[in-house]
C-alpha cells in the first residue's frame, strides 16, 4: 500500500436495510477504483464482498468483509456490513472502529426498520454520515419521499448535493447542485465515463430551487464568518464555500450530504466516491481515542499519530482455514509492526503478532506494519477477543468496549455420533470466539447443549457453518424463545451447607439480599460480608456460587436479568469449611432469596413490520391479532401497506411460512428485538 498522509485516509462503513443494495454498491466501488476487473452481483452469487458460501447462496451479507481501495490519491478502507437484523452485531462492532459511514437507502422502500437501527447505532458512536439513495431505476423510486422519511423517522437534516434526472426506467443521471451541471452515464461503457453537460431546460427551475435550499442549509449550519457574511450579502455561496461549509456540517453531524444513483446499472458510484473523500472524516478529523489507565482507572487519550504509544482495538475475530484465527484491529495510535509482542490489559497477557495482513474481501496482502488510523488483520494473537485493547506493556491503555445485545432464540444441539462430540465442542468454541452474540451453555436439567443467537436465521447459519466449515454432523432441535427471569421485590435468605460424609463434615453459611434494579442494568453480585469474617478463597467461592445461581433462575433455569444480589454475612467452621461448602452456600442463599422475591418470567418483545399488498390487510391483521400482537399503525407505501406492531417472539416463530401462505408469497416482514417484558401469568406454565 502506498504511504499516505492521514488526511488522505478514510475508514468508512457501508450500512443499510437488507436489499437496499449495499454489497452491490461496494462491488461497484471496487470496480471503479480498480480493485476488481469484472462486475459481480449479489443475485448471481458473484459479489466479492459476500465471501461465505452461505452469503453467496442467500444473497445477503452476514459478516463484515473488509477491503482497502484507492481513489483520487486517497486510501479508503471499507467495511461492508449486513442489513439483516439477526446480524446487527456485525454493524455494531464495525461502527465502533470507523470514522464515517455511507448509509444506503432504497429509493422505493426508503427508511426501513434496519435503517433506523443502523442510524441509532451510528448516533451512539457519533459517526458522521453521507447518504446514497440507490435503485433510482426501480419502479416506484421516489427521491423526495426518501428525503422526507429521513427527516421524519431519523430526525436527520438531509442536504442533497444532487437531484436525479428521471426516475424508474428513465433514470439516466443526476444534476450536480454544486457545479450546476448535468452528469449522465451510458450503459455502453459500464458507466465508466461521466458525461457532463448543461442542465436540461425542463429541470432548470427545479435545480435552481434545490441549489438555493442547499446553499441555505450550508449557511444556516455554518460557523464560518466568511460563509455567513457572503450568504447574508448575496444569498449565494461559491462552489468552494459550499464544499467547505458542507464538510464542516457533515463532520459535526448537523447535515447529511445526499447522493443518488443506481449501483446495479453503474450510475452514481464515482460521485459517491468523491463524496466519501469530500465529506467524510480522516482519522485526524475525529477526536483522539479515549480510554483508561488499567492500573488507576484514570482517563487517557491517544491522538492518531505514529509517534504516540501504540493503541489498537480488536473488533472482530474470524476463523481461518489456514491459520486458525485472525484478529481484525483498528490502530488508533502508534505503529504496529510484524513480529512485535503486544500487551492485552484485560487478560494481563502478552500476544505475539507473527504477520499483518491487509484484506480484500477474502483475499489478503502481507504488509510489514499497520500505522495510526489503519485497519489491519493480525495473525498470531491466540487469546485476544472482540473488544479487547492491544497496546504495549510499558504504556498500557484500555479503550472503551462494545455493546452487544443479548441473544433471544435458542436451540438444543447434539452430535449425531460420539465421534462428532469433540468436533462439535471445538466448532461451538470457535463460533463463540467469532461472534459475541452467540452463547453456548448446558441445560442443568437435561444436560443438553443449548446454542443461543439473535434469530432463527442466525442459528440456521451457525448450524450450516458447523457442517460446511467444521465437518460436524449435528442434530439441531426446534428454535426456542430465550426467556429470562427477574424478581418483583427485595428479599433476604440464608444458604446453609452442612453435610456429614462418614467421619468428614462440610460447613458453610451465607446470608444474602436480592433486589430488583433498573431495567437494562444487568445483574451483579456484591460482596458486603464484613472484613475478617472469611478467608479470601472462601469469599470468592461464595461469590462464584451466587453468580451461578443468577445464571439459573428458579422458574425455568433461565438467566436472571436486572437483579442485584448482595452477600451480607457469613459463618464458617475452623476445620469443616472449605471452598466447596461456600460455593454451595452462596448458590443456595441466592436461590432461596429468589423464591421469596416474586420471581417473574420475561419474554423478548419484537418490533414487527409487515409489508403486504393492500388486498391482504384484513387477512393479515386478523392473523396478527390472534398472536398477542399490539398493532401500532398502518402506513401506505406505494402499492403496499406496512403494518407496524410489537409482538412476543414466541408468537412469531416460523411466521415467514404463514405470511407466504396468506399472501401468495407477496408479503415480507422484519422482526427486531425491542425489550423484555413479563409473560402473562396465564401463559407462564405453558412457556415453562
Amino acid at each position: 500500500m502506498p504511504d499516505q498522509p492521514l488526511t488522505h485516509v478514510r475508514n468508512i462503513g457501508i450500512m443499510a436495510h437488507i436489499d437496499a443494495g449495499k454489497t452491490t454498491t461496494t462491488e461497484r466501488v471496487l470496480f471503479y477504483t480498480g480493485k476488481k476487473h469484472k462486475l459481480g452481483t449479489v443475485d448471481d452469487g458473484t459479489a466479492d464482498m459476500d465471501w461465505m458460501d452461505q452469503e453467496r447462496e442467500r444473497g445477503i451479507t452476514i459478516t463484515s468483509a473488509a477491503t482497502t481501495c484507492f481513489w483520487d490519491d486517497h486510501t479508503i478502507n471499507i467495511i461492508d456490513t449486513p442489513g439483516h437484523v439477526d446480524f446487527t452485531v456485525e454493524v455494531e462492532r464495525s461502527l465502533r472502529v470507523l470514522d464515517g459511514g455511507v448509509v444506503v437507502f432504497c429509493a422505493v422502500g426508503g427508511v426501513e426498520p434496519q435503517s433506523e437501527t443502523v442510524w441509532k447505532q451510528a448516533d451512539r458512536y457519533g459517526v458522521p454520515r453521507i447518504a446514497f439513495i440507490n435503485k433510482m431505476d426501480r419502479r416506484g423510486a421516489n427521491f423526495g419521499r426518501v428525503l422526507e422519511m429521513m427527516r421524519e423517522r431519523l430526525g436527520a437534516t438531509p442536504a442533497p448535493v444532487q437531484i436525479p434526472i428521471g426516475s424508474e426506467d428513465e433514470f439516466v443521471g443526476v444534476i450536480d447542485l454544486i457545479t450546476n451541471e448535468a452528469k449522465v452515464w451510458h450503459d455502453a461503457d459500464q458507466g465508466v465515463e461521466i458525461h457532463a453537460g448543461p442542465i436540461p431546460d425542463e429541470l432548470a427551475e427545479t435545480a435552481e430551487a434545490a441549489r438555493a435550499e442547499l446553499v441555505d442549509a450550508v449557511a444556516t449550519a455554518s460557523e464560518d464568518d466568511d460563509i455567513i457574511e457572503q450568504y447574508l450579502e448575496t444569498a449565494e455561496l461559491t462552489e468552494e464555500q459550499i464544499r467547505t461549509g458542507l464538510r464542516a456540517a457533515a463532520l459535526a453531524g448537523d447535515l447529511i450530504p445526499v447522493f443518488c444513483g443506481a449501483s446495479l446499472r453503474n450510475r452514481g458510484v464515482q460521485l459517491l466516491l468523491d463524496g466519501i473523500i469530500e465529506y467524510l472524516p480522516s482519522p485526524l478529523d475525529v477526536p483522539p481515542v479515549t480510554g483508561q489507565d488499567p492500573k488507576t482507572g484514570d482517563p487517557m487519550a491517544r491522538a492518531a499519530r505514529d509517534d504516540e504509544p501504540l493503541s489498537a482495538l480488536a473488533f472482530k475475530i474470524a476463523a481461518d482455514p489456514n491459520v486458525d484465527r485472525v484478529v481484525f484491529v483498528r490502530v488508533y495510535s502508534g505503529v504496529l509492526t510484524s513480529g512485535s509482542v503486544l500487551w492485552n490489559p484485560r487478560l494481563s497477557q502478552r500476544e505475539r503478532v507473527t504477520r499483518i495482513l491487509r484484506m480484500h474481501a477474502n483475499r489478503r496482502e502481507v504488509v510489514p506494519e499497520a500505522r495510526a488510523g489503519e485497519i489491519a488483520v493480525l495473525i498470531g494473537p491466540r487469546h485476544t477477543g472482540t473488544g479487547d485493547t492491544l497496546c504495549t506493556r510499558d504504556d498500557p491503555i484500555v479503550l472503551g468496549s462494545m455493546h452487544f445485545p443479548e441473544p433471544v432464540v435458542s436451540m438444543a444441539v447434539e452430535p449425531r455420533s460420539d465421534r462428532d462430540k469433540d468436533a462439535l465442542e471445538e466448532a461451538l468454541a470457535v463460533l463463540q470466539d467469532e461472534d459475541p452474540t452467540v452463547r453456548v451453555h448446558e441445560d442443568p436439567e437435561t444436560g443438553q447443549c443449548i446454542l443461543s443467537g439473535m434469530g432463527e436465521l442466525h442459528l440456521e447459519i451457525l448450524i450450516d457453518r458447523m457442517q460446511r466449515e467444521f465437518k460436524v454432523e449435528a442434530r439441531a432441535g426446534q428454535p426456542q424463545v430465550a426467556y429470562r427471569e427477574t424478581i418483583g421485590m427485595a428479599a433476604e435468605a440464608i444458604g446453609r451447607y452442612s453435610v456429614q460424609i462418614e467421619d468428614e463434615g462440610l460447613f458453610g453459611q451465607i446470608a444474602v439480599q436480592v433486589e430488583p434494579v433498573e431495567a437494562g442494568a444487568g445483574s451483579e453480585v456484591i460482596d458486603a460480608i464484613p472484613d475478617g469474617t472469611l478467608p479470601a478463597a472462601f469469599r470468592e467461592a461464595a461469590m462464584r456460587g451466587a453468580r451461578g445461581a443468577l445464571n439459573n433462575g428458579v422458574l425455568g433455569g433461565f438467566p436472571l436479568q436486572d437483579v442485584r444480589a448482595t452477600l451480607t454475612a457469613a459463618e464458617m467452621h475452623e476445620t469443616l469449611s472449605n471452598e466447596t461448602a461456600f460455593d454451595a452456600a452462596g448458590s443456595q442463599a441466592v436461590a432461596n432469596a429468589l423464591h421469596k422475591a416474586a420471581p417473574t418470567l420475561l419474554e423478548p418483545i419484537m418490533t414487527v413490520q409487515v409489508a403486504i399488498p393492500s388486498d391482504y390487510v384484513g387477512r393479515i391483521m386478523g392473523d396478527l391479532n390472534a398472536r398477542r400482537v399490539q398493532i401500532l399503525g398502518v402506513e401506505a407505501r406505494d402499492t403496499d401497506e406496512v403494518i407496524m406492531a410489537e409482538a412476543p417472539l414466541a408468537e412469531m416463530f416460523r411466521y415467514t411460512t404463514t405470511l407466504r401462505s396468506l399472501t401468495q408469497g407477496r408479503g415480507t416482514h422484519t422482526l427486531e428485538f425491542a425489550r423484555y417484558e413479563a409473560v402473562p401469568p396465564s401463559l407462564v406454565q405453558a412457556a415453562l
